[in-house]
């Protein structure tokens, strides 16, 4: 069997509703693969955040690519950047918000799916603009980072 590949100028991205200030690129998931779980790179706006959520089963997990921003579970708000992790257990009503002066780009993977990758393609498609994929193929640097 071949490795499954996935090319950042390839993935699929949506916005799940109207007026959301993230995107979604998914590159692996129950969708398009059929894996159990959800791997996306979410892709926050200036000054842009998810709604409060919280999941049943599934532990998710921000690595951020690019940018700055806080990430708050259960009241409790820690700032994070460019290189840093983010556990969120299930049951934690979290959110994670674009704090910087440029897009915040977090690898998100999410175990189980519930359905996450569901409403994401239920979602809006939107393209990935160029400046997107130039930060996934890893061609612009983290800031305060060479």
């Amino acid at each position: 069997m071949m490795p499954v590949i996935k090319r950042p100028e390839t993935l699929k991205a949506f916005r799940i509703a109207p007026g959301d200030t993230n995107s979604m690129a998914c590159v692996f998931d129950p969708v398009d693969e059929g894996v159990g779980f959800a791997c996306i790179v979410e892709i926050y706006d200036v000054g842009g955040k998810t709604p409060p959520n919280a999941h049943g089963a599934a532990h998710e997990m921000f690595f951020i690519l690019k940018g700055e921003g806080m990430a708050t579970c259960d009241g409790n708000a820690a700032p994070i950047r460019a290189g840093d992790a983010v556990l969120l257990p299930p049951g934690c009503v979290h959110v994670i918000e674009n704090t910087g002066p440029g897009k915040l780009y977090a690898l998100c993977l999410m175990v189980p799916n519930e359905d996450f990758a569901e409403m994401i393609h239920a979602g809006t498609p939107v393209p990935m603009d160029p400046a997107d994929v130039a930060v996934l193929r890893g061609l612009v640097p983290p800031e305060g980072r060479a």
